[in-house]
C-alpha cells in the first residue's frame, strides 16, 4: 500500500493524517499552538512552537507504517505572516513597550490580526489597480497591509528581517530547505500576479506607490522570487533534519503547499454525489472553522466587489477563484454561548455526554414541538442578530463593521442561550447568502452547497444552510477535507496522479446531501430582510455619532 500524509495548522491547533492512495483517512492526531494576545485586535505565534507541533503529530500517524511505504506529505496552513533573519532564526513581531512581548519566538502574525487597519486603509487609498484582485479593496487580514506595519512600527525587527514566508510556505522551507513560494499563497494574500497584462510576478508599480519598493532588492527574495504551482515537488523533498523530526525517509516528496481553507476546497471539490452536477463551477464550497472561507471557481476571470479574487489556479489548476469569507463563524458560535450565565451549568449536566451544540439543538426541537412550530427556525422570529463581531470580510470589506443584537430580554435560562445559538446560526447562514448574491449577481451559478470542518458535523447549522439558501448541501463522507487537501499534494509531489485534477478526482470520494425544507424558506426570505436593515441601521448609527463628535 501506498500513504500520503496530510498536514493542516490552524489556528489554534497542528493536525496530520495518514491517508491511502483513495483517498481514505488511516490515522489521525493533533496537537494545540498557542497563541500570544497581549492587546486587543494583535494576535501572535511561534514558529517554532508550530513546527515542534508539527514533529508531534506527524511522528504520531506515521509511527506503525513502514517509512517506504509513505510516498508523499503536503502541507497546509493559515495565511499567517512568519519572520525570520538571514539565518533562518525567528524575528519579533511583537512591540517591545508591550509587557511581556517583543521576544522573538512571537514572530508570527496570526491572519485575525487587525493591527494594520490604517496601513490597509491607505493601500485602498492609492487605488491601484491591484485592488481589481481583490474585490476592490485589500483586507488588513492579508500579509502587505501586516509588511507595511511592520515597516513604520518595528524599525529593529524590519532591518533584521531577510525572509518573510506565509505560514504553508515557512512549513514546506522548514521540511526542504527550500525558499519557493507557493502560487495559492501569493496571489491569494500577497498580490503576486495582480498585472493588468495577466502575467505572473510581482506588481513593481504598486509596491513603489505604497513604499514597499526596497522588497524588489535581491530579485525580491525576501518575500520570494521562486514561485511553484501547488502540489508541485519541492526541491529534493524532505531533508535530513526534517525526515528525522517527522519520522520519515529523507527525500520524501513534498507538495508545494496551500492555505488551509483552500486544501478544504481542493479536498471536496471533486466529491460525487447521485443527481448532482460534477461541473466545479457550479459548486461553493463552505470552509467551516474558527472563520468561514467560501470558495468558488469558473472558466473565466470573474470581478465580485467585496469577494477577492479572481486567482488563476490557486486552488484548481487552470481555473480562476473567487473566495469570500466571514471572519467569526466557530468562534463567534463559541462566543455567545461561553458569554451566556447558563453555559457552565449546562456544561456540567452533560460533562462527557454529549457536545453543548447539540445539547442546545436537543432542547430548540423540544421548544419548536412544545409551541406546535413546524420547523426550530421560527423561535426565532422577535431574535435578530448582526453576527460580524470581528468585522466583515465579504462582500462589504468593511472590518469596522460590529455585531448587533435585536430582541434581548432579561431572561438567562437555557432556553434563552438556545435561542441566541440559534439566531446566530441563521444570522451566520444569511452572510454566506450575501456572498452568494454577489457571485450570483456577477454570473456565478451556483446549483450545489458543499461544506466541510468542525461546523459541518452539526446537523442544525447544516440544514439551515440549506433551507436559507434553498440549494442541496453535499458532505463529504471523508469530513477530513482540509487534511484530505494537503495529503493530495503529496501525492502529486509524489507522480501518483498525472495532474492534480486526476488527484482531485481520485481521492474525494463520495458524500451524503441534505436537501433545503420548504417548510422555512419564506419565513427565511422575510428575517433576512431583517438582517440587511440591520446592517442599514448600523451605518446609520455610526454616521449620527460621527456628527456628533
Amino acid at each position: 500500500m501506498n500513504y500520503y500524509v496530510g498536514v493542516d495548522v490552524g489556528t489554534g491547533s497542528t493536525r496530520a493524517a495518514l491517508f491511502d492512495g483513495d483517498g481514505k483517512l488511516i490515522k489521525i492526531s493533533n496537537s494545540p499552538i498557542e497563541i500570544f494576545n497581549s492587546v486587543p485586535d494583535f494576535y501572535e505565534q511561534s514558529s517554532e512552537d508550530i513546527w515542534d507541533s508539527v514533529k508531534k503529530v506527524v511522528k504520531n500517524v506515521v509511527n506503525g507504517t513502514p517509512k517506504e511505504s509513505i510516498k508523499g506529505i503536503g502541507f497546509d496552513a493559515t495565511c499567517s505572516l512568519v519572520l525570520l533573519d538571514g539565518a533562518g532564526r525567528p524575528v519579533t513581531a511583537s512591540l517591545n513597550e508591550i509587557p511581556s512581548s517583543g521576544d522573538d519566538r512571537r514572530n508570527v502574525i496570526l491572519w485575525l490580526d487587525h493591527r494594520a487597519e490604517a496601513e490597509a486603509n491607505f493601500i485602498n487609498m492609492m487605488g491601484n489597480e491591484v485592488l481589481n484582485y481583490v474585490g476592490g479593496k485589500i483586507s488588513l487580514e492579508m500579509e502587505i497591509p501586516k509588511i507595511l506595519w511592520l515597516k513604520k512600527n518595528l524599525p529593529d525587527t524590519w532591518n533584521r528581517v531577510k525572509l518573510m514566508f506565509d505560514l504553508p510556505d515557512f512549513l514546506t522551507w522548514k521540511s526542504t530547505g527550500s525558499e519557493s513560494r507557493s502560487l495559492c499563497s501569493l496571489v491569494c494574500k500577497w498580490t503576486y500576479g495582480a498585472n493588468p497584462d495577466g502575467k505572473n510576478g510581482w506588481n513593481e508599480e504598486f509596491f513603489n506607490e505604497i513604499g514597499l519598493s526596497v522588497l524588489k532588492e535581491n530579485n525580491w527574495q525576501r518575500i520570494g522570487n521562486e514561485v511553484k504551482a501547488p502540489g508541485e515537488a519541492v526541491g529534493k523533498g524532505l531533508s535530513r533534519t526534517a525526515a528525522f523530526e517527522l519520522g520519515l525517509a529523507e527525500g520524501t516528496p513534498v507538495g508545494t503547499s496551500i492555505i488551509d481553507a483552500h486544501a478544504g476546497g481542493l479536498g471536496m471539490i471533486g466529491c460525487s454525489a447521485p443527481d448532482i452536477s460534477n461541473n466545479f463551477t457550479s459548486r461553493l464550497g463552505l470552509i467551516c472553522g474558527t472563520s468561514t472561507c467560501h470558495m468558488a471557481v469558473s472558466d473565466k476571470p470573474t470581478f465580485v466587489e467585496g469577494i477577492w479574487g479572481p486567482y488563476y489556479s490557486a486552488m484548481v489548476p487552470s481555473l480562476w477563484l473567487n473566495e469570500g469569507g466571514q471572519s467569526a463563524t466557530g468562534k463567534l458560535i463559541d462566543h455567545v454561548i461561553e458569554i451566556h450565565p447558563a453555559a457552565s451549568s449546562i456544561r456540567k449536566k452533560i460533562y462527557g455526554k454529549m457536545h453543548i451544540q447539540q445539547y442546545l439543538s436537543n432542547l430548540l426541537q423540544t421548544m419548536a414541538e412544545q409551541r406546535n412550530f413546524p420547523d426550530v427556525s421560527y423561535l426565532t422570529k422577535d431574535l435578530h442578530v448582526w453576527p460580524d463581531f470581528h468585522g466583515n470580510r465579504s462582500p462589504l470589506a468593511d472590518p469596522s463593521l460590529q455585531g448587533m443584537i435585536s430582541g434581548l430580554s432579561l431572561s438567562s435560562d437555557e432556553e434563552n442561550l438556545a435561542m441566541m445559538y440559534l439566531a446566530t446560526i441563521q444570522a451566520l447562514t444569511y452572510g454566506t447568502k450575501h456572498i452568494l448574491e454577489s457571485l450570483s449577481n456577477s454570473g456565478y451559478s451556483i446549483e450545489t452547497i458543499l461544506i466541510c470542518g468542525g461546523l459541518s458535523q452539526n446537523p442544525l447549522f447544516v440544514q439551515i444552510h440549506a433551507d436559507v439558501l434553498n440549494l442541496p448541501v453535499l458532505i463529504p463522507s471523508e469530513r477530513e477535507s482540509v487534511l484530505l487537501g494537503s495529503a493530495i499534494l503529496g501525492s502529486c509531489a509524489a507522480g501518483a496522479y498525472p495532474s492534480v485534477n486526476k488527484a482531485i478526482t481520485a481521492m474525494a470520494g463520495s458524500g451524503s446531501l441534505v436537501k433545503p425544507r420548504p417548510v422555512s424558506y419564506q419565513y427565511h426570505v422575510k428575517k433576512y430582510k431583517v438582517f440587511k436593515k440591520l446592517l442599514n441601521d448600523q451605518r446609520e448609527y455610526k454616521k449620527m455619532m460621527n456628527e456628533a463628535i
